[in-house]
C-alpha cells in the first residue's frame, strides 16, 4: 500500500434501518460516503428471481415487485442463521455483505481503493454477533477490519468532533434512537480511552414503531370517511395495492421528518384526491407512550451505571429518531439534562468510530499521543478491540462496590450482587407512567411547554464552545454492566458449614489472620483451546472454585474440589441464545444466569454435585438475591418476586407494588468476616438466615417485610427519600442518602416505626459522597470529594449514637470503602490505583509500596493487594498478603498470565483463567 493510501480510513454504521459510512484523507478531512448519490443507504436487501442480491434504494424499489423478497432490517436477523425471502434461503451473513459490498464498492469509487477500515456494531453485542459482522465484511471483500461498540464511536465524535468535554473518569450517556432498535449506552472516560460502563435499549422500539403507530393513527381517520381505502392498504391483495402500501408508508415516513422542521405536514392517500394534514401535535400525542418508553429506559440504565443524570457530562442523542422533537423535549424534562441533538444524527457514529484509528497528524482531541491505537479484527477471531467490549466483556477494570459497602442497594445496586446495577421496575408503557421511578432516574414532570431551542442544535460539521466542566461522577457510581466482577459479588452468601474434619482447613482463617505464604500451585482445570474460549469467570466459595466459560457458542460450567486438586463435577452445558453470562455461588452450589438481547435467558440452579436442582426464566432486567436459608428471583416481566429453597424448592411468591417495588436484603456484621471481590463486596456472608426484607415501593412508602413471607408487610414508614435516593440496611437499620437531602444521611430504626435520625450532613455542599459502608460497632464510615481526579477525596468515620464526625483522614484518588475488623481498607479498583488503610482512630497503616494498589479482604484481618486493576486480557499479576492491624506485608509472588477479572479467592486459595485452563494457587502456610 502507498503512504497516500496509509492515511485513508473509512468508518461505517451498518444500521438496522440504514447505512452511514464516513470517508477520511490523509489530511484529516472527513464527509460522508455517498452510495446511489446519497450519504444514507437503506440497509434492506432483496434477492431476484435469479439469486442476485440488490441493496439499498434498488431493494427498497423491487419490494413492490415481491415483498417476501426482501428483508428491510438484516442486522435485526443477525441471530438467525439463514432468511427465508421468496423461494430462497439466504445466509443472514449474506445479506450483511451484500450492503457492505455496495459501500466498498463507493468507496473504492471515491478514492480508488479499499481504506482502512473500522465497523461499528451495538454494545450488547457478543462475540458471536461480532464474528458473524467480521466474516461479513471479509465477504464483502474488505481488508481486517477494526470493530468499535457504537456508543464509544459516538462520545468520540462528541469528545473529538464536537469538541465537547468529557473529563476522564466522567461518563456520557448517548441515545441511539435509530430506525429499529434503541440502543441507550453510558460511556466513561478512561484516561483518555472510552469504554461502556452500562448498556440496555429496547429492541422494538425505533423509528419504524413509530411510523407504524402513526400510519395506525392515520387509519382511523381515513376509516371514518374511505373504509374500503384503507382495507386496501391495511391489507393489500394486489401488486398495485402493496404499492400504494409502500408509497403511503414512505409518505407517513416523510411527514414525521417533516414535523421535526414544520408544525402541519400534508399526506397523500392512495385513491383520494385530497391529502390529509398531521399536525406536530396529533405527532406528539400519538408517539408520546413511545418516547416515554425510551426516556424511561434511558433513565434505567444512567441508573444501572450507578449515576444520575446530573453527573453525566452530556447526554448524546444519535440515530434518526432522535430528530423527533418531543424525545429532546421528554429527555430534557424527565431527566434534567438538556441533550446534545444534530441536524444529521445518523453521521456521528461512523465519524466517529475513524477517532478509534490512529489519528492523522497526532492523537484527537482529549487524547495523549499515542494513546489510539489500530487493531485488526479476523473474522475468526473477532473480538473487542481497544478495550471496548460487547456484552460479555467488561468495559473497565472491575466495578466499583455496588450501593454502600457492598450491600444490596435499592437504586444504586442489584439485590443479586452480580456486581450490576440494580433494575428499577418498568413503568407502562403508555402516558400513565410514574413520573417518579422508584429505582430509574430522577424523573421530574413533564413540562408544558419545551421549545427546541432548549436543546443544543448544531449544524454538521460545526464545533461549539465548551461547556463548563462537568465533574467526574462517584467513584461508587463508576461501573461496568458486565463481566469484570466475573459473578463474584455483594449478594452472595457464605457456603453453609459443612463437616469439620478435611474441611476446615478453609474456614480456620475466616475469624483470625492469615498466616500468608508464597503462592503454591494448587492444580489446574483444563477448558480447552484457548484461542476458542471467551467469557471466562470463576466463582470461589468454600471448598470450591466454580468457573464458566463459552466455548463455539455454547456456555458450560464445571467445580473444582480444592482439597482434592481435582475437578469435581462437570463441564455442564447451559442452553440459551445468550450473550451475557454469571455465576453466584451460594450455599446450594452455583446458580448459572444467561441474558442476551431477547428474552429467554436462564437461571439454573446446581448443587454441589452438579446436579440441576431448578431452572427459571431470567431477563437482563431481573435480578437475584440472598435471604439466608432461601435465595430470591425477581421478574421484571412479571413484576414478581419469588423465593427458593437452595434444594430448588419453591417457597413464597410475591407482586410488586402496582408502581414498581425494589427489594433490599439486609447484611449483618457477620458479612465482613469473609472475603470480598474487586468491588470490595462481600462474597462469603454470614451463613445465618436474615430477618431483615425491604420494599422500596413506588408510593413513597417502604415496607419491612416478613422473612419467611415475603407478602407480611410488618412494618411500614412514609416518604422515606425520593425517587433519586440510595438505600442499604445493615444490623438492624436503613440507610437513605441523596435525593431531596443530597448531602445528608438518615437511619431509620427498623425496630419501630419512628422518625428517623440524621447522622451526616455535609457541611460543603459541593462535596459527593462517592461511597460509605459500616465500619464498627455503631460507626459509618463515608468516603466524600469534590474534584473530579479524587485529589482532595478523605475518609469519615461517623458515630451513629452520637451523630458526630470521630476522625478523618486523607485517602486521594481512592473510590470504595472496605470494612476490615476495626480497619478500614479504603481503594481504587479502576484507572490510577490507589488504597489507604486505617485503624479505628484513622492512623495510616499501609506500606508505601503497597498505596498504588489494588486492595481486597480475604478475611477479617487479612487484606491480598494487586498491582493492576483486573483485566480482560492475559497478564502477570503481582500479588501481596498484608496483615490488616498492623500493614505487615508478604510479598507472595506473580500470577503468570491471567485474566484478572476472572479471578476470585477464599481464606486460603486463588483461582484464575490462564491460557484456556483454571489455575488455582494456594496462599497459606
Amino acid at each position: 500500500m502507498t503512504e497516500p493510501q496509509q492515511g485513508f480510513a473509512i468508518g461505517v454504521d451498518l444500521g438496522t434501518s440504514n447505512t452511514v459510512a464516513v470517508l477520511r484523507w490523509p489530511d484529516g478531512r472527513t464527509r460522508p460516503l455517498l452510495v446511489d448519490g446519497a450519504p444514507i443507504m437503506p440497509s434492506g436487501v432483496y434477492v431476484d428471481e435469479h439469486g442476485r442480491l440488490h441493496v439499498g434504494r434498488d431493494a427498497a424499489r423491487m419490494a413492490g415487485l415481491d415483498p417476501s423478497r426482501f428483508e428491510p432490517n438484516p442486522k435485526r436477523r443477525i441471530d438467525e442463521p439463514t432468511v427465508l425471502l421468496g423461494d430462497r434461503e439466504v445466509a443472514t451473513v449474506d445479506l450483511l455483505a451484500a450492503i457492505l459490498a455496495a459501500v466498498a464498492r463507493a468507496a473504492v469509487e471515491a478514492v480508488g481503493f479499499l481504506p482502512t477500515a473500522v465497523l461499528t456494531y451495538p454494545a450488547a453485542w457478543g462475540s458471536r454477533r461480532r464474528d458473524a459482522l467480521a466474516t461479513a465484511a471479509r465477504r464483502a471483500g474488505w481488508p481486517p477490519a477494526m470493530l468499535v461498540p457504537e456508543p464509544v464511536a459516538a462520545a468520540r465524535y462528541f469528545a473529538d468532533v464536537l469538541r465537547r468535554p468529557v473529563p476522564v473518569g466522567s461518563a456520557l450517556a448517548v441515545f441511539d434512537f435509530g430506525g429499529g432498535t434503541l440502543d441507550i449506552a453510558v460511556v466513561r472516560n478512561d484516561n483518555g480511552r472510552f469504554s461502556v460502563v452500562g448498556a440496555g435499549g429496547i429492541e422494538d422500539l425505533g423509528g419504524l414503531d413509530v411510523d407504524a403507530a402513526l400510519v395506525e393513527h392515520l387509519g382511523q381517520v381515513i376509516g371514518e370517511t374511505a373504509p374500503d381505502t384503507w382495507a386496501a392498504l391495511q391489507n393489500p391483495a394486489t401488486t398495485s395495492q402493496r404499492r400504494d402500501r409502500r408509497l403511503f408508508w414512505d409518505d407517513v415516513r416523510g411527514a414525521k421528518e417533516m414535523l421535526s422542521r414544520t408544525t402541519v405536514a400534508p399526506i397523500t392517500v392512495p385513491g383520494r384526491d385530497q391529502a390529509i394534514h398531521l399536525t406536530r401535535e396529533e405527532l406528539d400525542k400519538v408517539i408520546e407512550p413511545l418516547v416515554r418508553r425510551a426516556v424511561w429506559e434511558t433513565g434505567a440504565v444512567i441508573q444501572q451505571a450507578g449515576l444520575r443524570a446530573d453527573q453525566l457530562a452530556g447526554l448524546f442523542l444519535v440515530g434518526g429518531s432522535s430528530r423527533l422533537p418531543l424525545a429532546a423535549r421528554l429527555l430534557h424534562a424527565d431527566l434534567g439534562i438538556a441533550p446534545t441533538v444534530l441536524e444529521q444524527p445518523e453521521l456521528p457514529v461512523a465519524e466517529g468510530a475513524l477517532a478509534e484509528l490512529a489519528p492523522v497528524g497526532g492523537a484527537g482531541f482529549g487524547a495523549a499521543p499515542g494513546q489510539y491505537q489500530t487493531e485488526s479484527i479476523s473474522p475468526s477471531s473477532a473480538m473487542p478491540v481497544s478495550g471496548h467490549p460487547g456484552a460479555g466483556h467488561p468495559a473497565a477494570p472491575a466495578p466499583v462496590s455496588p450501593g454502600f459497602g457492598g450491600v444490596t442497594a435499592a437504586h444504586s445496586t442489584p439485590p443479586a450482587g452480580f456486581g450490576g446495577p440494580a433494575v428499577p421496575p418498568r413503568p407502562p408503557a403508555g402516558p400513565s407512567s410514574p413520573p417518579a421511578g422508584f429505582g430509574g432516574a430522577p424523573v421530574a414532570p413533564p413540562t408544558a411547554a419545551y421549545p427546541m431551542s432548549a436543546a443544543q442544535v448544531i449544524p454538521p460539521g460545526q464545533t461549539v464552545p465548551a461547556p463548563p466542566t462537568v465533574p467526574a461522577p462517584p467513584a461508587h457510581a463508576r461501573k461496568s454492566r458486565t463481566g469484570l466482577l466475573v459473578g463474584v459479588t455483594a449478594a452472595v452468601v457464605v457456603l453453609a458449614l459443612v463437616a469439620a474434619g478435611g474441611y476446615y482447613f478453609f474456614f480456620r482463617d475466616r475469624d483470625t489472620v492469615v498466616d500468608f505464604k508464597t503462592l503454591a500451585n494448587a492444580g489446574s482445570l483444563g477448558l480447552g483451546d484457548p484461542n476458542k474460549i471467551d467469557d471466562v469467570m470463576t466463582a470461589t466459595l468454600g471448598d470450591r472454585t466454580y468457573v464458566g466459560w463459552t466455548a463455539d457458542g455454547t456456555f458450560s460450567v464445571a467445580a473444582y474440589d480444592l482439597p482434592g486438586k481435582k475437578k469435581a463435577w462437570g463441564p455442564k452445558t447451559v442452553t440459551g441464545e445468550n450473550t451475557t453470562w454469571r455465576l453466584l455461588a451460594n450455599p446450594g452450589g452455583v446458580i448459572v444466569t444467561g441474558t442476551g438481547d431477547t428474552a429467554g435467558g436462564t437461571a439454573v440452579l446446581f448443587n454441589t454435585d452438579g446436579e440441576q436442582r431448578r431452572k427459571e426464566l431470567f431477563n437482563s432486567q431481573d435480578w437475584l438475591s440472598v435471604l439466608g436459608k432461601v435465595w430470591l428471583l425477581h421478574s421484571a416481566a412479571s413484576k414478581t418476586t419469588k423465593a427458593f429453597a437452595w434444594n430448588g424448592d419453591p417457597k413464597w411468591e410475591r407482586k410488586d407494588h402496582a408502581k414498581g417495588s425494589t427489594v433490599i436484603v439486609s447484611t449483618s456484621p457477620g458479612d465482613v468476616r469473609g472475603a470480598s471481590n474487586f468491588g470490595g463486596s462481600t462474597t462469603d456472608r454470614d451463613a445465618k438466615e436474615r430477618k431483615d426484607l425491604i420494599s422500596v415501593d413506588g408510593d413513597g412508602k417502604v415496607r419491612l417485610l416478613d422473612a419467611g413471607n415475603g407478602n407480611k408487610v410488618l412494618r411500614t414508614w412514609n416518604d422515606v427519600g425520593d425517587s433519586s435516593s440510595r438505600y442499604f440496611a445493615d444490623a438492624g437499620r436503613l440507610f437513605v442518602a441523596g435525593g431531596s437531602t443530597r448531602f445528608k444521611i438518615q437511619v431509620y430504626d427498623l425496630a419501630k416505626e419512628s422518625e428517623p435520625i440524621q447522622v451526616y450532613s455535609a457541611a460543603d455542599e459541593k462535596r459527593e459522597i462517592i461511597h460509605m459502608t459500616p465500619c464498627g460497632q455503631d460507626r459509618l464510615c463515608v468516603l466524600d470529594g469534590a474534584e473530579s481526579d479524587g485529589s482532595d477525596t478523605v475518609v469519615r468515620a461517623i458515630s451513629l449514637a452520637e451523630r458526630k464526625e470521630l476522625w478523618r483522614a486523607d485517602a486521594k484518588g481512592t473510590k470504595l470503602l472496605v470494612q476490615v475488623g476495626k480497619q478500614l481498607l479504603a481503594t481504587a479498583n479502576s484507572g490510577t490505583l490507589a488504597s489507604a488503610l486505617f485503624d479505628d482512630n484513622g492512623k495510616q497503616l499501609l506500606r508505601d509500596e503497597d498505596k498504588k494498589s489494588l486492595g481486597v479482604r480475604v478475611t477479617n484481618g487479612s487484606l491480598l493487594f494487586f498491582d493492576k486493576a483486573p483485566s480482560t486480557t492475559g497478564e502477570n499479576l503481582a500479588l501481596v498478603g498484608v496483615t490488616a492491624a498492623t500493614g505487615e506485608r508478604v510479598a507472595l509472588g506473580t500470577l503468570p498470565d491471567v485474566i484478572g477479572s476472572s479471578c476470585s479467592w477464599n481464606a486460603t486459595h486463588i483461582g484464575c483463567v490462564s491460557q484456556g485452563k483454571l489455575q488455582v494457587w494456594q496462599f497459606v502456610s
